[in-house]
């Protein structure tokens, strides 16, 4: 093909590019970006929805286990860890945290790894509502 037969094509000019496709379309009211965020109206649906959020149980490295405590306005999800070899010795991956659902609009939160009713006293005072 000449560059004579390429259309809107001025002869010594580089082509035109291509436009680039369009943005994804942002998200509607009421989800996330990954889609609709599940509402847990039991502490088992809360434990459901937390465990894409830590490693498996039992995994190496992983939680032990994990805990659903309730409180007015969400579900606070914490893991157990297995006890190190050594006691003596620095944590090998020191911090991890806890995670909150929202009973309002399943928003979920990170916090620090403190202990329940302290991360609860945090989540009321940090947790402002998602827009979406």
């Amino acid at each position: 093909m000449a560059e004579s037969d390429i259309p809107g094509h001025v002869s010594g000019q580089q082509p035109t590019p291509p436009l680039p496709p369009p943005p994804p379309p942002p998200p509607h009211p009421g989800t996330a970006d990954d889609g609709p965020r599940p509402v847990p109206t039991t502490p088992e649906e809360a434990m459901e929805i937390s465990r894409r959020y830590f490693p498996e149980i039992g995994s190496p490295g992983g939680p032990s286990g994990l805990f659903v405590h309730e409180f007015d306005v969400g579900y606070l999800v914490r893991a157990s860890w297995p006890a190190p070899a050594d006691p003596q010795a620095p944590p090998a991956d020191p911090g991890g945290s806890n995670v909150v659902i929202s009973k309002v609009n399943g928003d979920v939160t990170h916090l620090p790894n403190h202990p329940p009713e302290e991360a609860v006293k945090i989540y009321h005072r940090w947790y402002r509502p998602s827009t979406s």
